[in-house]
């Protein structure tokens, strides 16, 4: 009779738990999100736009191994990104369409931007942030995050990709959900190339804009539309020591939750000193409950905590630093996308 002795030992395969687990989820979350960006680097979104494909045919289109593709593809089925048919096909659902390059709100730059090595590395860090309070990709990378994508073009290509991307539908939204004054001229503080500032006055014909960024930011801006002719301009500078003064309403979106608050303070003081009592400062950026609900900007906070020195912030912390920067929080109005919008005037 054989005993165990007998045939070689092997080790025990890892087991999963037989029902749904909160815990199951988060530890295979790496796993979810490099099967994601799988798909994502091969564009397979985009090669069923037309309908479920076989699987062999969609690899030999992609030039991929077909039962590698089959698995992952059953993965995010799984998920709900994907489906499966019962000859075997696979197709795009709602839910996945947004991979595909070539539709509005597009998160195919998005997903390869979050999946990359930039931020994987700095999650690993994570453990040490714990103990230091350090930001866990400076300690990976040697230098803070913007320094690292001044001096790495391809970085700092798929970075203001990523940010188009997740930004694309939101600028309408957030435009959408204020009323912005009839005439006058708005401030755009670190606005980028331009697209929310796009979306404003595309909606005020009567309105003005300026554009203040850096010098390599605003000179590829996205202000040449001919509905905007002769109602803007760029400039460009540092929006920590000054910006442009006379506005009568100056924006900053998505720009505070980078920065600890000593700078916020700092970009707050440039842009108070820049406007007159009475002229108004919209402040775009995702409000935590301050009870401890839920919130989805809660996994951003997450990315600033690896990455910058910024965080995202409650409805009083808001106002605790635009109160000491000169301001009066008016109100905080909700908008479809993640981001509220902080109304405050100048004192």
């Amino acid at each position: 009779m054989a005993t165990s002795s007998d045939h070689p030992q092997h080790p025990t395969a890892p087991t999963v738990p037989a029902g749904p687990s909160p815990l199951n989820g988060l530890l295979y979350g790496h796993i979810y999100s490099a099967a994601v960006r799988a798909v994502a680097v091969h564009r397979i979104a985009d090669r069923l736009a037309d309908g479920p494909r076989a699987v062999e045919d969609l690899a030999k289109d992609c030039g991929l191994h077909a039962d590698s593709l089959r698995r992952v593809l059953r993965l995010l089925a799984m998920h709900g990104l994907f489906s499966q048919d019962g000859s075997g096909a696979f197709g795009l659902t709602e839910a996945g369409r947004p991979l595909r390059t070539d539709v509005p709100g597009s998160q195919h730059a998005a997903a390869l931007f979050i999946t990359d090595e930039m931020l994987r590395r700095a999650s690993y860090g994570i453990t040490d942030t714990l103990r230091t309070g350090e930001t866990s990709f400076e300690a990976a990378y040697g230098r803070p995050f913007f320094e690292h994508l001044a001096a790495t073009p391809a970085a700092r290509d798929l970075f203001d990709a990523g940010m188009a991307s997740l930004s694309g539908r939101v600028v309408e939204l957030v435009a959408g959900s204020y009323a912005f004054p009839d005439g006058g001229t708005v401030v755009d503080v670190g606005g980028g190339r331009g697209g929310f500032l796009r979306a404003v006055l595309s909606r005020e014909p009567g309105l003005n804009g300026v554009l203040f960024d850096r010098p390599d930011t605003v000179s590829d801006h996205r202000l040449d539309a001919e509905e905007l002719t002769g109602r803007w301009r760029v400039a460009a500078g540092d929006f920590f020591t000054g910006v442009p003064a006379g506005g009568d309403l100056y924006l900053l979106k998505n720009i505070l939750h980078d920065w600890d608050d000593e700078d916020c303070l700092r970009i707050l003081g440039a842009v108070r000193r820049a406007a007159a009592p009475g002229k108004r400062l919209l402040v775009v950026d995702a409000v935590l409950p301050d009870n401890g609900d839920p919130h989805p900007a809660v996994e951003l906070d997450m990315i600033m905590l690896m990455v910058l020195k910024g965080r995202e912030r409650t409805a009083a912390e808001f106002e605790s630093l635009l109160t000491r920067s000169g301001f009066r929080l008016n109100r905080v109005l909700p908008t479809p996308s993640l981001s509220s919008i902080i109304e405050a005037e100048a004192v």
